[in-house]
């Protein structure tokens, strides 16, 4: 699948298909192995009541990056995906794979599971800010490359209070970078 076709996908079918896939900025990066689904409609999506000054890059064009700040304190980043404007995908974890090194400076920890397994994690080790806001995620200075996974497994979402339960938390099966095991 090229990342034009992912782009257009769904958001939980767009999560599921990013599971395996490589995700780098400026080089530093590694194999998405954790996602999470927001549509437009859905009550846990910041799209839900309509586009502000935070979630314009929702609105925008596919494939683009929405970067926000999570409680005041980390960076998240997502994927702009769907056939209308506001939905994405939330990356929760990858599994390192390139520069490393670097990596572990700028989370100041040499434990590889620590390095990117959350998503705020995960932004600090690849110095993920809101100057990425907006940004299309298949040109530097951001690179997406498909991939594959042996298996998926689904779950409810993480870290949110509406729409909890609904199954569009997706990871690697058997992966040990993932944010938190599935139930």
């Amino acid at each position: 699948m090229s990342p034009g076709d992912l782009f257009r996908l769904h958001p939980a079918k767009a999560a599921r298909a990013l599971i395996g896939w490589t995700l780098t900025l400026d080089g530093v990066g590694g194999r998405i192995v954790e996602t999470e689904a927001y549509h437009h409609e859905d009550p846990a999506s910041h799209a839900f009541s309509g586009p502000t000054a935070r979630n314009a890059a929702m609105f925008g064009p596919v494939g683009r990056a929405y970067v926000y700040r999570s409680y005041g304190i980390h960076w998240c980043l997502n994927l702009v995906c769907g056939e209308e404007p506001g939905s994405a995908v939330l990356i929760r974890a990858l599994e390192p794979v390139a520069r490393i090194d670097l990596m572990r400076e700028r989370r100041g920890t040499a434990d590889l599971h620590a390095l990117c397994s959350g998503p705020g994690k995960l932004c600090q080790a690849l110095a993920v800010t809101r100057d990425h806001d907006g940004l299309a995620m298949d040109r530097p200075p951001f690179g997406l490359a498909p991939g594959g996974a042996a298996g998926v497994v689904v779950g409810p979402r993480i870290g949110i209070s509406k729409a909890a339960d609904t199954p569009w938390r997706f990871g690697e099966a058997g992966s040990r970078f993932l944010s938190q095991p599935f139930r």
